[in-house]
């Protein structure tokens, strides 16, 4: 398949999130969009660490790219820790989402993605420690006071924060918000060019509202991703993910929906996959292409 392939009316186009290619650098991630005629990318921020900010700002714009998502902010609850250890934890993470959020500006990123954190205390993937907090509504409390701050700081520099509810197999360790409901309840305090949401495909395509949440999240809806469930999930469930196709989610129908709420952005490819980290990028690439015209866009 050759160009940029089929875009149904109203959405920007086809996006490759660097983490599908993992093995790509910056450099590599946009060369290949731009052999494969994508018009954007989205990039994770320690591969842009590695490329170096401005050399990343510089090879995007040479290339012609929008930049559809900045990976990633968030964390924000180990400030539900007690005393000192809590307060130090979320000062450091108002910091370095405030790092996020200058990065997302230089590189004109249309959002800054915000993986919210789980319980505090628990790290993604790991045992659960002595001391950890069960506390799951003081979590999403830390979260609301977090962005109260974070908010304004970004509107102040043009950068949306885009929240990202994930499947609830992940609330312990990497997201207390669990349905597209909540992520758009925490966002309706501030303008939606200020705060957004995320609709994931993988992390949402189970809750029976949301299609309802679509539609009332509107133009809040800041980065539409897709990639499929599998089934049965590996041992490793953060790996869970597959191509579009390979899975159980029936994507047309979502792809309707965030169409008619009024999304316009790029629909960008997210795959967590041993196997495709494996294959040669290049051949992940056309596939992605493929799948999308054949499976995510609804029929003309």
């Amino acid at each position: 398949m050759s160009g940029p392939g089929r875009t149904a009316a109203g959405l920007g186009g086809l996006s490759l999130n660097q983490w599908t290619t993992r093995r790509w650098s910056v450099a590599e991630a946009v060369d290949g969009c731009v052999r494969h005629g994508l018009g954007a990318v989205g990039l994770w921020r320690e591969k842009v660490t590695e490329q170096g900010l401005a050399e990343s700002v510089k090879l995007v714009r040479a290339a012609g790219l929008r930049v559809s998502s900045l990976c990633r902010g968030g964390f924000l609850t180990a400030g539900g820790l007690p005393g000192e250890e809590g307060r130090a934890a979320f000062a450091q993470a108002l910091e370095d989402n405030r790092r996020a959020i200058d990065e997302a500006a230089e590189l004109s990123a249309a959002c800054l993605v915000m993986v919210v954190g789980g319980l505090p205390g628990v790290k993604p993937g790991e045992a659960l420690p002595a001391g950890f907090s069960r506390d799951l509504a003081g979590a999403r409390q830390r979260v609301a006071e977090a962005l109260a701050e974070l908010a304004p700081y970004a509107g102040e520099r043009g950068v949306r924060l885009a929240l990202e509810p994930l499947h609830p197999i992940y609330c312990p360790d990497r997201a207390v918000l669990s349905t597209l409901g909540q992520a758009l309840e925490l966002s309706l305090p501030y303008p939606e060019e200020q705060v957004g949401v995320v609709v994931d495909t993988f992390h949402v395509w189970w809750d029976p509202k949301l299609f309802e949440d679509v539609a009332r999240a509107g133009r809040r809806i800041a980065s539409y991703q897709v990639c499929d469930y599998l089934h049965p999930l590996p041992a490793d469930v953060l790996l869970g993910r597959g191509m579009m196709g390979d899975g159980v989610i029936d994507f047309r129908p979502i792809t309707r929906a965030v169409q008619a709420a009024g999304y316009t952005g790029d629909v960008e490819v997210e795959i967590f996959n041993a196997d495709i980290w494996a294959a040669d990028p290049d051949e992940v690439v056309a596939t992605m292409k493929a799948r999308y015209e054949d499976v995510v866009l609804p029929a003309s």
